[in-house]
């Protein structure tokens, strides 16, 4: 009996340590699985934190590139508002050049040229315009067409109505010209 208690013992030492061998590999496996996972979830995380900082970095160029466009878009509207009163002074300045008193005249050239230099630092440009120009449809904008003075002026500009300016690479406002036909 006591060769049988012995063997029971040793089977159950045994049976013991098998358990104990299954239990270590199941711990290797959950450890190997568990660093995984680890180096799965680190992965995840840097995944994120790039595309996070991508996103952070097209926020800022976007603002910015906003930012740039608003500034232009405000100096657009400034600009086209004072047009009319640069049109007004070269109107002004055609009828005092038929009056007799030079110093008016003077002093609103002085004016002007103030004002136009102003314009001119601000971006604006004058688009250079002259009858016996050829027309251009991107350029100009034919008000009328009236019949050609002579054959030479057939398809080009005629008359300019009223002068064009550019804002930087746009054009602000078209000139308006009166084009010649055959």
């Amino acid at each position: 009996m006591n060769e049988e208690v012995n063997k029971s013992e040793e089977e159950v030492a045994e049976e013991t340590v098998q358990e104990n061998q299954q239990t270590e590999a199941k711990t290797e496996a959950e450890q190997e699985k568990n660093e995984k996972s680890t180096e799965e979830l680190l992965q995840e995380e840097r995944d994120k934190f790039l595309r996070l900082f991508a996103e952070f970095e097209n926020y800022k160029k976007r603002t910015s590139k906003e930012r740039i466009d608003l500034f232009k878009t405000a100096s657009r509207e400034l600009m086209s508002a004072l047009l009319p009163v640069q049109d007004d002074f070269e109107r002004a300045l055609e009828q005092l050049k038929l009056s007799a008193n030079q110093e008016i005249l003077q002093g609103v050239e002085l004016i002007q040229n103030k004002f136009k230099e102003v314009l001119k630092a601000k971006g604006l440009v004058h688009i250079e315009v002259s009858a016996g120009d050829d027309f251009d449809a991107d350029i100009h904008e034919a008000i009328t067409q009236i019949p050609a003075p002579s054959p030479q002026l057939s398809g080009k500009i005629v008359d300019v109505v009223e002068q064009g300016y550019k804002l930087g690479e746009r054009i602000l406002r078209h000139p308006k010209v009166v084009v010649g036909k055959s």
